[in-house]
């Protein structure tokens, strides 16, 4: 055939090609594997701090909450904020009042190390701002520990 090598060289030998359709296939594949990994990740709102274990442990839904973190010295963030007593008190009350009680839904993560009492203050204080949807972050105890 006139300008069609057919996978020859000029000297008659067989080229190596590379196919480039399996090549494409294994690249979605990998992006989807990727993709749906990343979706399935829970991320938490707040700062960095470890969750003590919990046998009884849910999946949550961050949508239309607010997390609350209180870390192993004691200070108190908002979503990724730290902040004082004084400004906790002030954004519990205001995200209460622009969010309905069905809606309003608080996520407290606290550090295993954390005080306890602590802990207990910011429960109290949400419960007092008249939220009634609390929940306690932790992590999922591997099964037999």
């Amino acid at each position: 055939m006139a300008g069609s090598s057919g996978g020859r060289d000029s000297s008659g030998k067989k080229r190596a090609r590379i196919e480039i359709i399996p090549l494409i296939d294994v690249i979605f594949f990998l992006l989807a594997t990727f993709v749906l990994f990343t979706l399935s990740l829970n991320k938490s709102q707040g700062i960095p701090v470890t969750l003590p274990a919990s046998e009884t442990g849910e999946p949550r839904d961050p949508a239309g909450s607010v997390t609350i973190s209180v870390t192993m010295e004691g200070t108190i963030a908002w979503d990724k904020d730290p902040v004082t007593l004084d400004e906790f008190l002030v954004r519990i009350k205001k995200f209460h009042f622009d969010h309905p009680e069905p809606d309003a839904k608080v996520l407290i993560n606290g550090d295993e190390n954390a005080m306890f009492s602590q802990a207990i203050y910011v429960f109290d204080e949400v419960r007092k701002a008249g939220i009634q949807k609390v929940l306690i972050e932790t992590k999922v105890k591997p099964a037999g520990t």
